[in-house]
Parts: structure tokens; C-alpha cells; sequence
């Protein structure tokens, strides 16, 4: 009997994250590469670094769904749900209850609950100021002439937190060069960086239930789960592969649909 396999694929502002899932929901391979300014050319570059890796051809795939930033942007998709749907829908595969998903991005921030049955209750979204995102933390590494790759070990490191008061991303850029001058330790700046991000994201809202987090931004900076955790005084569960959930998620709903026949998703 031939297998099936389904495709998601979530082009964010930053990056472009696919996967490729068997009929049994589990994952057969996947890609990442930057968005860059042609949303179609990422997407044709992935599906084509993915196929191989699982050593398909584009022909297995039964069905594909984008979303994200650059959903409209796959014209071989067949299906396009919200990236607040999908976020939702990886993680509730991995958790499996009532949940609190705090999804941190490159552009914006996602504060998602959904009840036991995985439905979405609410959410929200921060797309007014970089600030609590992805961008927000480049801007940091870059005031500090430091690879963004080693933030996390440097706010690990971190013996004194420097407060840092402000709400903007420009302002607090100002203000981090100010407390350079006034002899600061980096690592200091650094942890004061991150828990601006944590008070951001405790602005969105409350947990409710299990307290999940995905996102590129927690996959490559883990210590800001930890951080989290303290804010809501509660353990932070991090789903595998944070960064890909959102393409994992347009997936499942791939693989749904032939389950279900039901395209709306939402």
C-alpha cells in the first residue's frame, strides 16, 4: 500500500519553516531558510530541501497547507489557515490539554488559550512595536556588537540583572548603550533584555492551564522559557522543534482534510 504524506508550511516575516508528516502524524522531514523578499522562491526552496532529505518526490505529497505571514504566497497550497490556528494546532498535538501557547516570532507575539478539547478560546497578538519579539532581540545583539546566537549563554551567565525601564525598541536601544557607558556588565544588559521581553508577553495576558511555549525565539534562546516560568510561576513546557509548530500544525490540518473532507480551518 503507497503512504501518504502532507506538507505544511509557514512563511513568517524572518524565516520559512516546512514540514512533510506521514499519515500517521509523524514527521518525515523538514526545512528552514530565510524568507527573504520572494515568499513563492522560499517556499519551492524548502519543499525541494525537504523532499529530498525524506527522498520524495513532489507527487507523494497528497495535500499541502500554508500559513503564516506569506500563506498567499504558495500557489501549490491547498489550503490556507491562520498561523493562530495552526500554532494552536501543533502544540495541542504535543500537550493534549487545557493550555496557555505563547508563541514568540521574529514580528509579533501570539497568546493563545485553548480548552481540553483543543478549541481556541482566545488570543491575542502584539504587532505594534518590535518590542517582546525576535527583532526586538537582533536589535539588542546588534547595540552590543554581539552574534544573536549567544545571548542565551550570556543571560544564563548573568550574576546582576540590569532593570531596563523602557517600553520601545528604540528607546531601550538608547538606553542600553547608556548603561554601557555607566559600566554595565554585557551579560547583565542581556538577562535585562530578555525579561523585557518576559513583561511584554505578561501584558498579553494570563495563563490559564498548561503553560506552553513555541516559537523560533525560545528554540534558540531556551533560557527565556525559564524566565517565563518564574514570571507566571509555573513550569514552561516547550514542545519538539518549537520553531517548526506552526508548519507542523498547517500539516496536521493537511492530513485532516483527507480524514475529513473539511477545508475550514480558522
Amino acid at each position: 500500500m503507497n503512504k501518504q504524506f502532507f506538507c505544511g508550511i509557514d512563511i513568517g516575516a524572518a524565516t520559512a519553516k516546512l514540514v512533510i508528516i506521514d499519515e500517521h502524524a509523524q514527521t518525515i522531514a523538514k526545512s528552514i531558510s530565510r524568507s527573504g523578499v520572494d515568499y513563492a522562491k522560499a517556499a519551492e526552496k524548502n519543499l525541494a530541501d525537504a523532499l529530498a532529505a525524506a527522498k520524495l518526490n513532489r507527487a507523494d505529497i497528497y495535500h499541502t497547507f500554508s500559513t503564516g505571514y506569506g500563506r498567499d504566497n504558495v500557489p501549490w497550497s491547498d489550503g490556507r489557515p491562520t498561523e493562530i490556528a495552526c500554532h494552536g494546532r501543533g502544540a495541542w498535538h504535543h500537550v493534549r490539554r487545557k493550555m496557555t501557547l505563547i508563541d514568540i516570532g521574529a514580528q509579533d507575539s501570539k497568546f493563545i488559550h485553548l480548552d481540553d478539547h483543543g478549541h481556541r478560546t482566545s488570543f491575542k497578538m502584539n504587532r505594534k512595536c518590535a518590542a517582546g519579539t525576535g527583532s526586538f532581540l537582533e536589535e539588542i545583539a546588534l547595540r552590543l556588537a554581539l552574534p544573536v546566537e549567544e545571548l542565551n549563554e550570556l543571560a544564563e551567565r548573568s550574576t546582576n540583572e540590569v532593570t531596563l525601564g523602557s517600553f520601545c525598541t528604540v528607546f531601550t536601544a538608547t538606553e542600553i548603550l547608556a548603561k554601557i557607558r555607566a559600566g554595565e556588565k554585557v551579560e547583565d544588559i542581556v538577562k535585562g533584555s530578555f525579561r523585557s521581553v518576559v513583561k511584554r508577553i505578561m501584558e498579553m495576558g494570563t495563563a490559564d492551564g498548561a503553560l506552553v511555549m513555541s516559537g523560533g525565539v525560545v528554540a534558540h534562546n531556551p533560557y527565556l522559557a525559564t524566565l517565563v516560568g518564574e514570571a507566571f510561576k509555573q513550569p514552561v513546557m516547550v514542545p519538539p522543534d518549537p520553531q517548526h509548530i506552526g508548519a507542523f500544525g498547517a500539516a496536521l490540518f493537511a492530513l485532516d482534510k483527507i480524514k475529513s473532507g473539511d477545508e475550514s480551518c480558522s
